[in-house]
């Protein structure tokens, strides 16, 4: 990302006049701090704005949003939004994302409109959606490029986005404990707080917040977990059955891999997901010695070296014995390094 990018990126928005802005499936804080905060200064701008979700938010970041927002499949149809009925639209803004595969049904209509698109993403991982691009792989968080663009573009940051940037930023490190927390992350933060953040009220509403459902597929997901390879590799899963018990949603899987990093001999993690198609969702995470994206992206997944995820085909059984085998290669190339 440079400054060249940055302003291609003001151009292409002084030049539309009604814009879409999505992001990724399963939408975690920094997807949907983004979205707020492109939602914001848009309208600020005078555009006509639309914003659309791909999946529902989950509970512990519906503080962030004034109102809900359509989500596709739910409140809008594919066919209303492939048929304009949902509106018309001269700019794409995807955030948090470059992915056909992290974008649902969105995909299909994004595939069959001859609209410029914008995409604004600090993954590795990419499928070149957008005319332009502002992707950063060094970021922490998306929103950390936002942030960038604002300041960049002169924009003002107001309360309202300054603490959506915030729980960007503080969600993807994991409230500044991941390894990706470096010190542009903390001087963007400062910025922020000095802008109005409220610290303890945010890490109350993200944190303190489980309800009893969530955390009773925690525990579900606990009870499963397994070691291996002396203690370096913890796997975890959740099946269908432990979300009918404890009457939790798939959104409520968010962030629970990383308990087990609690475990000082845990090096690389795993948590499997059984879903309602057979297919198995593996969450990735690692302590910096593995490269979990290159794992999740021999079977068509992405991410991060720390932080990846991957669909993989059932029974469980399969899913996590084409892990363990990555996983044990990995650790094999460590020991002879």
């Amino acid at each position: 990302m440079n400054s060249d990018d940055l302003n291609k990126a003001i151009e292409l928005i002084d030049s539309s006049h009604s814009v879409l802005i999505t992001t990724h499936n399963r939408l975690d804080g920094d997807a949907c701090g983004c979205v707020i905060v492109m939602n914001d200064v848009l309208c600020a701008l005078g555009k006509k704005v639309k914003p659309i979700l791909p999946s529902p938010v989950p509970q512990w970041y519906e503080f962030l949003f004034a109102e809900k927002l359509p989500i596709l499949g739910k409140d809008v149809s594919l066919q209303q939004l492939k048929n304009s009925q949902f509106g018309s639209f001269d700019l794409i803004v995807i955030v948090d994302t470059n992915s056909h595969s992290q974008l649902g049904d969105f995909d299909q209509y994004l595939k069959q409109v001859n609209i410029p698109v914008l995409v604004i993403d600090h993954h590795v991982t990419a499928d070149g959606l957008g005319d332009i691009e502002i992707v950063d792989p060094t970021a922490a968080a998306t929103g950390l490029i936002i942030f960038d663009l604002l300041k960049h573009a002169g924009w003002t940051i107001t309360e309202k986005m300054a603490e959506a940037l915030f729980v960007a930023v503080a969600t993807d490190t994991g409230w500044f404990q991941f390894n990706n927390t470096d010190s542009r992350a903390y001087r963007v933060c400062a910025e922020l707080i000095d802008a109005g953040v409220k610290l303890t009220q945010i890490y109350d509403e993200l944190y303190q917040n489980f309800s009893y459902s969530r955390f009773r597929l925690m525990v579900a997901m606990l009870n499963n977990l397994q070691l291996h390879f002396d203690g370096q590799y913890a796997v975890q899963y959740i099946l269908l059955e432990d979300f009918e018990k404890t009457g939790a949603s798939y959104e409520d899987t968010e962030n629970l891999i990383n308990e087990c990093h609690r475990i000082g001999t845990v090096k690389v993690s795993a948590l499997f997901i059984e879903l309602k198609d057979g297919l198995i969702k593996c969450s990735l995470r690692s302590r910096g010695a593995i490269d979990v994206c290159q794992i999740a992206a021999k079977f068509g997944g992405g991410g991060h070296k720390m932080a990846a995820g991957v669909h993989l085909p059932g029974p469980l059984n399969n899913a996590k014995r084409l892990i363990f085998e990555q996983v044990r290669q990995q650790l094999l190339g460590i020991s002879a390094g």
